[in-house]
């Protein structure tokens, strides 16, 4: 979706006036019944603002979404849709023509014209492409929303990304990458489209994002109209363009990635109109908000985050909100692989009413405090507060707590919440904070909270007869929420579910943790497989 070149239109009187409703009826009079039946939906979604009351019984069955049917003519008409009779359908994602005038507009589809607009070749292309996967209709951004209705285009922006994820197909039109060129050899022409490819437009505009990201099946198309691959079969190179993560590529929810990792996505793209760079977020982030054309784009990111973290942190997010302390964690070599790992951990942890808990366990060294940096470095914004402590001992446990103590009582000191805290000697009998810091997690409604006991590899069971070893069960909060992991070598831990950290299953990934740890970044490339 792109709204390049259109400002913000404005907003219409809530009271037709009396030679709108006029024309309207005359309309109605000198239409065949087919043509009333077409009508009718029109009415209740473009002139929604204007003429259907609220009060309508209509109104909430009114459009949701506009699609394209062409018929053997060639002429193009809108099926008129709501969220329960959405047919299958194609859908098109394009960068629009430097003169925006030059697209087929929902004006053009509606008067029958637009065929002599160089746009009408996008329009051609996609029909093409659908009635030869068996789909009867289409959907384009320049023609199926009309733009000239502020309601509606508020609508169908914060719809967007539904409808690409919806979506039975999606074809990208590339018009800036040509398949051929004059070259001789299939090689010499994939050599020459790849390189161009890497280059194209669009991979630089801002609602191209939520275009590659939310549809299943992704086919890219040359100028020409032919076929250069999919997204899964062009997966590597849209990787090396983007940055993007080939699990998300792969349709892994996006929940599950970092707000600052989506947000890093979109850094080099960009819009014509400046809120757009906003705008063509939402659906990153399954959000929705008011459109304001002309309050600026930091207004708009102001806007946007505030969304963002009601969603992420709920309503209690300024009372119990700690920052996170990066100073308690353990550095640790840059994270590749165990995806799966990392999913496991996200279905377990986040989501859940009553508490949950992830032992991670295995041989040292194999990877399971950098499994467990890892996820909080994805998913820290889903948490109020991410508290990592040294489990190797007891000693070290209860520095760790008062450590949390302090940190608390720095960004939440002064507020009831915090009274057990403040009412204890961090620095007497170590004893007494422990029990301050369970207190201040078990309270009921501080729930988003996740702790992480790192290196707890000497716990005390029945078979562990050092003295020295130590019982976790005095360090864990008694309270029925929040989240903790628990990384140990240990395999009877089990204070949570567990999940066996083993070695890299295949050498692809081995070399990969290779060149990043040696920053050799020919180590893989030297390879065949």
């Amino acid at each position: 979706m792109q709204v390049d070149g259109q400002p913000a239109p404005p907003r219409r009187n809530p009271r037709a006036s009396p030679s709108t409703k006029q024309s309207f009826r005359d309309q109605r009079v000198s239409s065949s019944m087919l043509e009333i039946q077409i009508f009718v939906p029109i009415c209740l979604t473009s002139y929604l603002s204007s003429v259907c009351p609220r009060t309508c019984p209509a109104r909430s069955s009114c459009l949701t979404m506009r699609l394209l049917e062409r018929k053997p003519d060639g002429d193009l008409v809108f099926r008129e849709s709501t969220d329960k009779d959405v047919p299958a359908y194609a859908i098109l994602s394009h960068t629009w023509l430097a003169n925006n005038n030059e697209e087929v507009s929902f004006q053009d589809v509606e008067a029958g014209t637009g065929k002599s607009k160089a746009g009408w070749r996008k329009i051609q292309f996609c029909a093409d492409k659908a009635a030869a996967d068996g789909l009867r209709y289409f959907w384009i951004d320049t023609c199926c929303i009309d733009k000239k209705n502020s309601t509606e285009l508020s609508k169908a922006i914060n719809s967007m990304f539904r409808w690409y994820q919806k979506a039975a197909r999606c074809y990208v039109y590339l018009t800036d990458v040509s398949a051929h060129d004059g070259k001789e050899t299939p090689q010499q022409c994939l050599f020459h489209w790849e390189a161009t490819f890497r280059k194209s437009r669009w991979f630089t505009r801002g609602w191209t994002l939520q275009e590659l990201l939310a549809p299943t099946l992704v086919d890219f198309f040359s100028l020409e109209g032919e076929r250069l691959g999919s997204k899964l079969s062009l997966e590597v190179i849209i990787h090396d363009i983007t940055g993007i993560p080939r699990a998300a590529l792969r349709g892994e929810p996006l929940d599950g990635f970092s707000r600052n990792e989506r947000m890093s996505w979109a850094s080099h793209r960009h819009a014509k109109e400046e809120e757009d760079e906003v705008y063509s977020l939402l659906g990153i982030f399954d959000v929705s908000m008011p459109l304001i054309y002309g309050e600026g784009k930091e207004k708009a990111y102001k806007r946007l985050q505030e969304e963002i973290g009601k969603i992420y942190r709920g309503d209690d997010s300024d009372q119990f909100a700690v920052s996170f302390d990066l100073s308690a964690i353990p550095e640790a070599a840059q994270f590749v692989a165990r995806e799966n790992e990392l999913a496991e951990m996200r279905r377990l942890l986040h989501g859940h009413k009553s508490r949950s808990a992830v032992v991670l366990h295995g041989l040292g060294g194999i990877g399971k405090t950098q499994l467990a940096i890892e996820y909080i470095t994805r998913h820290k914004e889903k948490y109020t507060a991410v508290f990592w402590l040294n489990a190797n001992d007891e000693d070290s446990l209860k520095l760790s707590f008062r450590d949390i103590a302090q940190h608390v009582l720095e960004d939440q000191g002064g507020k009831p919440s915090t009274s057990t805290l403040a009412s204890v000697d961090l620095n007497g009998n170590l004893d007494q904070v422990v029990t301050a810091v369970k207190t201040w997690l078990n309270l009921q409604r501080n729930t988003r909270w996740l702790i992480i006991y790192d290196n707890y590899d000497n716990p005390r069971t029945p078979g562990n007869l050092d003295r020295s070893a130590v019982d976790i069960r005095g360090f864990l909060p008694r309270a029925d929420h929040g989240s903790i992991i628990i990384t140990t070598r240990s395999a009877q831990v089990s204070q949570g579910h567990r999940i066996y950290v083993q070695k890299l299953p295949n050498i692809h990934e081995g070399l990969e943790i290779l060149s990043n740890t040696s920053n050799r970044e020919n180590i893989k490339k030297g390879m065949l497989f």
